[in-house]
């Protein structure tokens, strides 16, 4: 996969299928249900080392029990290979830390 290379809608769902991630035609979408606050956290925290390690970074919304991930490659204007990788490593992460997709 092309790092800025703009990815269609079948070719991030033949990639992501059963991660959680949605394509909804500009970002990759998805939502972590997580024990409590603080696990929420503990998620984000390892998602935000991934990321600078990558320098792609999500945008992240974070609530009691629940994380919200938006990934788009901003200077392409669409869903690349960045973001199929990362959201792969969010998908892990989510994984070991117990979060479930809602």
């Amino acid at each position: 996969m092309d790092e800025r290379t703009p990815l269609s809608r079948d070719d991030v769902a033949a990639e992501l299928e059963g991660s959680g991630f949605r394509h909804d035609g500009e970002r990759l979408t998805a939502e972590f249900r997580t024990a409590d606050f603080s696990s929420a956290v503990r998620l984000l925290d390892a998602v935000a080392e991934e990321a600078d390690a990558a320098n792609h970074h999500p945008d992240v919304r974070l609530g009691w029990g629940r994380i919200e991930f938006e990934l788009a490659s901003h200077d392409v204007g669409a869903v690349t290979g960045r973001d199929v990788r990362l959201a792969r490593r969010i998908r892990a992460l989510a994984d070991q830390f117990g979060a479930r997709p809602a």
